[in-house]
């Protein structure tokens, strides 16, 4: 299995929001914990905590309105499916609101990350830090 390959936008396009917005999340976290490491020369666990501020649903929502006039035609159209996709979830310690702007917002990074255009997820990461 090649764990690299990227997929043409249409094949991004055409998965489910909610699996745009898993991939997504983790792709944030891995941005926001690498940029930590090269940043603070903490520990582990003091790492985390920072890493925590910015990877949460509050966080992720104030991105989302932060960059969202930055978002291409087709990254708003991403951020909106997955803003508005049915997810069985609960909002933990967050407003819906909050929760689905973080959704959306996670499915565009997931889709970037997917069509393998990391420049444009750091473009839009760097507004979260």
């Amino acid at each position: 299995m090649d764990f690299f390959n990227t997929m043409t936008p249409k094949e991004a396009s055409n998965l489910n929001p909610l699996v745009l917005a898993f991939v997504g999340d983790a792709v944030q976290s891995l941005f926001v914990r690498e940029y930590l490491v090269h940043k603070h020369d903490h520990k582990a666990g003091e790492l985390h905590k920072l890493a925590s501020a910015h990877v949460n649903a509050h966080s992720q929502a104030q991105l989302a309105e932060k960059v969202f006039g930055m978002l291409t035609e087709e990254e708003q159209s991403v951020f909106l499916r997955g803003r508005n996709g049915k997810n069985n979830h609960k909002a933990k310690n967050q407003s819906l609101v909050d929760y689905k702007k973080a959704t959306g917002i996670e499915a565009v990074l997931g889709y970037l990350y997917l069509t393998g255009n990391k420049q444009r997820i750091k473009e839009i990461l760097e507004n979260s830090l």
